[in-house]
């Protein structure tokens, strides 16, 4: 009975052993891990118990599939548990000062992350922490990662040395809801940042002083490198109001526009596979220059999957790549599943994956086909996302479905435009595309302006999370029903 049960399950899931580890190492790092310890030991117990118990009886009946598979899930749910357990102990940011919290007047450590300009003027900086100074010049290790806001004569200044650099900071620690933090009042520069990420810094420096020029380039920079220090605090606004954020969060769809032209411009000279590698490696010295972003690591992973999957090392399954590429960015990046921008990345592509032929099939034939697609995969995103979104901002804005399908064609054109300014900016003939530029960013703040003049929905997050799940659940439905006809009007096809 028990195992009639368990073979229903796993035959109409159809888990591949990676989404078992997958989904093992979720509820691991997002669940178990908040639990008491003695609860995470009862758990781990039945687990190898339940793993055990389907390699006995695989072990028994050797030419039975099922058993075979099942002890293979089994076995890398298990350990997909044991690693998201690990990851969330090791993503952890515990500082510890050496000495009294109280007592700490200096810190001294490397820079993590480009330094972020305020609209004060202010520079924000992530510093992994090495030593703490006290009074009478005491000095001790310490360990952590730890916020620092720099005063604004101090803030190009950090900036123009950038990530990687090793800093003393003095100034006052203070504690909040957020976490620790630091005001420094003064800013020393101990030790200069390795050779290849003053480069880096250089490049990005150089890159912002050309577009700091028009009024659209803050836009540019936030959507080709993920810079927003020179963005217009009202457009980004804006877009939050109007559900659009996700537009200025370098994500799949930034990485899709550029691997597009990638494959545009060099599909036809190398051919599919070669198009594909040197795609790979331009997209990993991107990434390497716009810095650590989960949303955009995550999709630049899936990229480099798929590259894989297309020689042939892995299977050619979206599910599986996803799966994958959670497993590897929690083990190697465990601090990143915490941020809201992994947790939404992943959460609004799975929603895409499972709901999007659910869509296109119940829209089919009432939408034009030019939309439909879109369509789908931006109501597939916002279902599985909305409850997040209500918990975290209080609202959803269901308007951002439709203002999503101008604005993304419209940032479309917008990016790949600007990457042209900016190769015809080194031959001093940006100006030809300076105007055209003006022009799309014109309409891409009109549209999110009526976008945002639509009231959100303030509702519970709890209702929000069980009717999205309930609509997951039926457009999942309906897609099984397609493919169960299907497969009855195969023999007369």
């Amino acid at each position: 009975m028990v195992i009639r049960f368990f073979k229903n399950v796993i035959q109409h899931l159809k888990f591949p052993p990676v989404q078992c580890a997958a989904l093992g190492a979720l509820i691991g790092y997002y669940f178990l891990f908040k639990t008491i310890f003695i609860f995470i030991i009862v758990m781990m117990f039945l687990l190898l118990s339940l793993s055990s118990f389907f390699r006995v009886l695989s072990s028994l009946n050797k030419e039975s599939r099922f058993l075979h598979f099942a002890n293979v899930c089994s076995a890398a749910f298990t350990i997909g548990v044991f690693v998201g357990l690990c990851a969330a102990n090791a993503g952890r940011n515990e500082i510890i000062f050496g000495i009294a919290e109280k007592d700490v007047i200096a810190v001294e450590g490397v820079l993590l992350e480009d330094p972020r300009i305020l609209s004060s003027g202010s520079a924000l900086v992530t510093l992994s922490l090495r030593k703490s100074a006290g009074e009478k010049g005491l000095r001790v290790k310490s360990r952590g990662e730890i916020t620092i806001f720099f005063q604004p004569d101090n803030a190009f200044k950090i900036r123009e040395y950038g990530r990687g650099t090793k800093v003393f900071a003095e100034g006052v620690i203070r504690t909040n809801e957020r976490g620790v933090s630091m005001s420094a009042k003064s800013l020393h520069i101990t030790k200069p940042a390795p050779a290849i990420e003053r480069t880096r810094t250089s490049i990005r420096l150089n890159l912002i002083k050309r577009f700091s020029n028009s009024e659209w380039g803050g836009l540019a920079l936030a959507l080709l490198l993920g810079i927003r220090d020179n963005m217009d605090s009202d457009f980004t606004a804006l877009y939050q109001k109007a559900g659009l954020s996700y537009i200025l969060a370098l994500s799949g769809m930034h990485l899709a526009i550029i691997a597009a032209l990638i494959s545009f411009l060099l599909k036809k000279p190398l051919g599919l596979k070669w198009c594909a590698i040197a795609g790979a490696v331009i997209i990993i010295f991107y990434c390497l220059l716009v810095g650590p972003m989960p949303s955009l690591n995550r999709s630049a992973l899936m990229y480099v999957l798929g590259v894989l999957a297309i020689l042939g090392a892995l299977p050619k399954k979206a599910m599986s790549i996803l799966s994958l590429s959670f497993l590897i960015q929690i083990i190697v990046t465990p601090a990143a599943g915490n941020t809201l921008s992994f947790i939404l990345s992943y959460m609004a592509l799975f929603g895409i994956l499972i709901t999007g032929q659910g869509l296109s099939s119940f829209f089919a034939g009432k939408v034009p086909d030019f939309i439909l697609q879109p369509l789908s995969l931006s109501i597939g995103a916002f279902l599985i996302t909305s409850g997040i979104c209500s918990f975290t901002f209080g609202t959803i804005a269901p308007i951002g479905i439709i203002a999503g399908l101008a604005i993304v064609p419209l940032t479309s054109v917008f990016m790949i435009g600007s990457m042209i300014w900016l190769l015809l900016d080194f031959l001093s003939l940006s100006f030809i595309l300076g105007f055209p530029l003006n022009i799309v960013y014109n309409l891409m703040h009109i549209t999110a302006s009526a976008a945002g003049n639509v009231p959100g929905i303030s509702a519970s997050p709890a209702l929000v999370l069980v009717l999205s799940v309930a609509l997951i659940i039926f457009l999942y439905g309906i897609e099984q029903r397609r493919k169960t006809a299907l497969l009855k009007l195969e023999p007369f096809l």
